[in-house]
């Protein structure tokens, strides 16, 4: 795993780059841990983006034939967080209606209950899936 890296411009950030295979599920959620904990929004914030970038991440390694993905953990506002998540494919996400017995197909609706807001960035190389995490007003200051 490369190591997160401050990012230089544009709002306060943390990057890496990850092989996009199942293992590096664990090194994602552990990053924005760390990152939301650094930033002092730990607690329920940090428990939510870890499932957020689980799902995110989850979703590119089984819908995508991308090599390397890039996780991305931006401080929008003092309370605002958005976790991003880029693929080397352009078909955009959407929510699907999983059956109770059904193994998978619930991700995003997962991603949507637990943020205030998701949505994917389309680009000539890919997509940029991203979910954004408001802290409860007085935290992450």
């Amino acid at each position: 795993m490369t190591a997160a890296q401050p990012n230089a411009t544009g709002a306060p950030g943390y990057t890496a780059e990850l092989p996009c295979v199942p293992e590096s599920v664990r090194l994602a959620r552990a990053l924005v841990s760390s990152v939301l904990a650094a930033w002092g929004m730990e607690g329920d914030l940090a428990d939510c983006g870890e499932v957020i970038v689980s799902e995110l991440l989850t979703n590119a390694v089984d819908h995508t034939e991308t090599r390397l993905t890039k996780v991305v953990i931006e401080r929008r506002t003092d309370s605002s967080v958005r976790i991003g998540v880029s693929d080397r494919s352009r078909i955009v996400p959407r929510v699907k209606d999983a059956t109770d017995d059904a193994e998978c197909g619930r991700g995003l609706r997962l991603v949507d209950a637990l943020s205030c807001r998701w949505g994917c960035d389309t680009h000539r190389w890919g997509k940029v899936t991203w979910a954004e995490l408001k802290a409860p007003t007085g935290r992450g200051q």
